[in-house]
């Protein structure tokens, strides 16, 4: 045991119970591929770690070759993405990639920036409604759930594929009652049939990762440093402020400072000065990922997840936005992804790239038959709590 610890995201503690899964906090035992990812800040290249290639592969069905070329096309898909939404402003709809196509689909509701699209190597789609309307109605769906959140409708988002606000439900018409008492524009709307319910993920069953209370167990999100102290962002529904954080042997690690849930579900909770915040992510496979910033990856992008009970997963970004209602409450803002998760993954990292995106909430399924899963965007918690993410 080493009398210096380190904090490490998705629970790659340097604790006994651990020691025979994965590298001491701070290494990195991934042998870099032959493969180079441009970065969407600078447009360099920086090796793409063996084991993220590996994990696209599995779970996207991906040759050798495809993964690289799509953690290339995405990184410059992120770039573009970011660059054409300050430019169109209020002309902005959306953006996404479609499957294994890496280059990106820009909505807008005006065609006389197809040209300009086009030239930062995207492709234009002309639809009605902007995203700040779609935005619109979201918020007003939130607003009035928060008076009454509907049992029947467990989510809704904003895709801008079919530039409308989707709306699942298992009852149709007590659904367009909810939107009716909310004064959305039901053309704003796709309704569509809820195959199952989210829930939040955190397990209150012993394992690896940390624990709250000594009781439940979660997992690490991304450390993070506030003034120079070491810490670590993770879900809400972990833990409320002033809760105890452990390692898996019972060492104590901190104390959450933080936590909000529902509404949004994140926490930050605060290490013991005898930790270290590293910029890296436990893949599972016996070496790490280092996070290198959190540049907000496009819908369609691939994304993986680091969690305690299923370790390294990976799927795609489907929407941004999504307001998912647990029975504890609505949760707005929610990413939704295809990357399958089970409780006791809660909090964990979600990491594109090298691209910081979120920490893990709650979803559907697990990763026997596959489900759906929403993570909480990491740099709103930053910004709520002034923290800083450790990176390389």
């Amino acid at each position: 045991m080493l009398r210096r610890h380190k904090v490490v995201a998705a629970c790659a503690l340097a604790v006994a119970a651990l020691a025979t899964a994965v590298a001491p906090a701070g290494a990195s035992t991934d042998a870099p591929a032959t493969a180079q990812a441009a970065t969407a800040e600078h447009g360099t290249s920086t090796p793409v770690p063996a084991t993220l290639l590996q994990a696209l592969q599995r779970d996207l069905g991906l040759t050798p070759q495809a993964a690289e070329d799509r953690l290339a096309g995405e990184a410059r898909a992120a770039a573009t993405q970011e660059t054409l939404q300050q430019a169109l402003g209020e002309r902005w709809a959306g953006a996404w990639l479609d499957g294994s196509d890496t280059t990106l689909t820009v909505a807008t509701t005006d065609p006389a920036v197809a040209p300009s699209i086009a030239a930062h190597g995207g492709r234009a789609k002309v639809v009605r409604n902007t995203l700040a309307t779609l935005d619109r109605a979201r918020t007003a769906l939130d607003d009035a759930a928060r008076t009454t959140a509907p049992e029947n409708t467990p989510l809704w988002y904003v895709d801008p594929t079919s530039n409308t606000v989707v709306v699942q439900t298992t009852d149709t018409d007590r659904t367009e009652e909810f939107l009716t008492r909310a004064g959305v524009d039901h053309a704003l709307v796709t309704v569509t049939q809820a195959a199952d319910a989210p829930q939040p993920l955190a397990d209150l069953v012993g394992g690896n990762a940390y624990y709250i209370n000594n009781r439940a167990r979660c997992s690490i999100g991304f450390p993070v440093t506030q003034n120079g102290s070491p810490g670590f962002v993770s879900a809400g529904h972990c833990g409320t402020a002033g809760a105890s954080a452990s390692a898996p042997d019972g060492t104590s690690i901190g104390t959450f400072q933080g936590s909000a849930f529902p509404g949004n579900d994140y926490s930050w909770i605060q290490a013991d000065s005898s930790w270290t915040a590293q910029p890296q992510v436990n893949n599972y496979a016996g070496g790490t990922v280092t996070v290198s910033g959190s540049t907000v990856a496009p819908i369609g992008s691939s994304v993986c997840r680091s969690g305690s009970t299923t370790g390294w997963r990976c799927g795609t970004v489907r929407q941004y936005n999504a307001t998912v209602n647990y029975a504890q409450g609505s949760v707005y803002g929610l990413t939704r992804t295809s990357v399958c998760a089970e409780p006791g993954d809660s909090g964990g990292s979600f990491i594109s790239g090298s691209q910081a995106q979120g920490v893990t909430s709650g979803g559907s399924g697990n990763c026997t038959w596959g489900g759906t899963t929403y993570f909480q965007p990491v740099n709103p918690i930053l910004d709520a709590y002034g923290l800083t993410l450790a990176t390389s």
